[in-house]
C-alpha cells in the first residue's frame, strides 16, 4: 500500500508543466548514459515483448488505449478504465529452452481518478551445467530473473493521459546475483473522439543497486515516440513506433559486411547515403491490425522491425528476422492471442497469451 500511496501521491500532484520538465530532465541523463560502450546494459531483459500481441506487433506498442492490461507495462500512460479488474496471463517460448512470461492484473480507482496495475514477470534460462577449472562437472545450476512492477496513470485534461511504472528486478546466476530499480514515464495524448493518437515513452531509467560484477550498469534505456491511427471506413488500424531516440546513431558499422560486390564481381564498399538510410530506418516499427467484427472479435497482425532484422541478419542467407505475425480472438469474456517472432534464420519466438475479465467472478465474491 504504501508503494500505491506514492505514485498516487506523485499523479496527484503532478502538473503537465511538471511532467513535460521532468521528462526532459530524464532525457540528458538518457543522453550522457548512452555514450557508453553498447551492449553492457543490465536486465535486458525487460526490453522483451510482455504478450502475444506485442509480439506480433514487432515488439512495442505504446500509442493505444483498450483494455490489454499488458499496454500499461509498456506504456503507463496506457492505463485506463477499460483494464478495471483485467487479468493477462503470458508466456513466451524462446530458443534453447528458455522462456519468459508474466502475470498482471490492472484496477481502477474511480474515487481518485487514477487508473492502478500490478504484475510479476519472470525469466528461467534453464539449467546448466557447473564444472571447474579443469572441465570437470560437478553438477548443475539455474539462472533467472523476476520483476516486480507496479503503476498508475491518471488524466491530465481531456486528451492528455501521464503515467508512470516503477520496476524492483532480481537475477539469480548459480551462486551470483543482481538486482535493480527501474522507472518507465509516459504520456499518452488523443483528442476525443479521433482515431489518431500519440504517445511518448522513456523506458528503463534506472540501473544495478547491487551488481553481479564490480561496475553497476544501467537498464537498458530506450525513448520511444508512438503514433497510430485506426482507418475510418475499414476495420484497419496502423502504428508507427520510433525507438532509441536516446541515440541516434545505432548502426554498427562492420567493415568485413558493409560491402557489395557489384556486377563485375569487384566488392565495392557500402555508400554513406545508405548506411545513413539503414540507421534511420533501424529506429521504425511498423505494424498493423486488423480488426474483424462489431466488436472486434477477431484480429490479425502484424510487423517489420529494421533494427531487430539488420542485427539478427546473416551475409549469405536469407531469412524472416525482424518480421513478426499473430492473431486473436474472444470466447466470451476470455481474449486469447498468439505472437510469432522472427529474430533469426534459426527461427522464432512462439508467446501465448491470456486475458480474462475478472468483473463477473468479483461479483459472485
Amino acid at each position: 500500500m504504501l508503494l500505491y500511496s506514492i505514485i498516487l501521491l506523485s499523479i496527484n500532484t503532478l502538473n503537465l508543466k511538471r511532467f513535460f520538465f521532468a521528462l526532459f530532465f530524464f532525457l540528458l541523463i538518457g543522453f550522457q548514459a548512452n555514450t557508453q560502450i553498447g551492449g553492457r546494459y543490465a536486465f535486458e531483459s525487460s526490453s522483451l515483448p510482455l504478450n502475444a500481441r506485442l509480439t506480433a506487433l514487432g515488439g512495442s506498442q505504446i500509442a493505444i488505449l483498450d483494455e490489454d492490461i499488458s499496454l500499461a507495462f509498456v506504456n503507463p500512460a496506457s492505463s485506463n478504465s477499460k483494464m478495471n479488474n483485467q487479468l493477462g496471463i503470458n508466456h513466451n517460448f524462446h530458443f534453447a529452452g528458455i522462456s519468459n512470461g508474466n502475470v498482471l492484473f490492472g484496477k481502477s480507482l474511480d474515487s481518485l481518478g487514477v487508473n492502478v496495475h500490478f504484475g510479476v514477470s519472470y525469466v528461467d534460462y534453464g539449467n546448466f551445467k557447473a564444472a571447474d577449472a579443469t572441465g570437470q562437472v560437478n553438477g548443475e545450476f539455474s539462472a533467472g530473473e523476476i520483476a516486480l512492477i507496479a503503476g498508475a496513470a491518471k488524466q491530465i485534461n481531456e486528451r492528455i493521459r501521464a503515467g508512470v511504472n516503477i520496476k524492483f528486478l532480481n537475477a539469480n546466476f548459480e551462486s551470483y546475483g543482481s538486482t535493480a530499480v527501474g522507472l518507465d514515464l509516459g504520456l499518452h495524448y488523443q483528442k476525443p473522439g479521433s482515431l489518431t493518437s500519440w504517445a511518448i515513452l522513456l523506458q528503463n531509467i534506472g540501473g544495478e543497486v547491487n551488481a553481479i560484477a564490480d561496475n553497476k550498469r544501467s537498464l537498458p534505456l530506450n525513448l520511444q515516440l508512438g503514433f497510430s491511427r485506426k482507418l475510418q471506413h475499414l476495420p484497419f488500424r496502423f502504428t508507427v513506433i520510433a525507438q532509441q531516440l536516446q541515440k541516434w546513431y545505432i548502426r554498427y558499422d562492420d567493415p568485413d559486411r558493409d560491402r557489395q560486390v557489384n556486377f563485375i564481381g569487384e566488392a565495392q564498399e557500402i555508400s554513406g547515403f545508405s548506411r545513413s538510410a539503414d540507421n534511420f530506418f533501424r529506429h521504425f516499427i511498423f505494424s498493423g491490425e486488423f480488426l474483424i467484427g462489431a466488436s472486434e472479435q477477431f484480429r490479425i497482425r502484424m510487423a517489420y522491425n529494421h533494427l531487430r532484422r539488420q542485427e539478427m541478419r546473416l551475409s549469405n542467407f536469407r531469412s524472416l528476422a525482424g518480421f513478426s505475425f499473430g492473431f486473436g480472438f474472444n470466447i466470451k469474456k476470455i481474449k486469447f492471442d498468439y505472437g510469432l517472432g522472427y529474430y533469426h534464420l534459426a527461427g522464432a519466438t512462439n508467446h501465448l497469451s491470456l486475458r480474462l475479465n475478472m468483473d463477473r467472478i468479483f461479483k459472485k465474491i
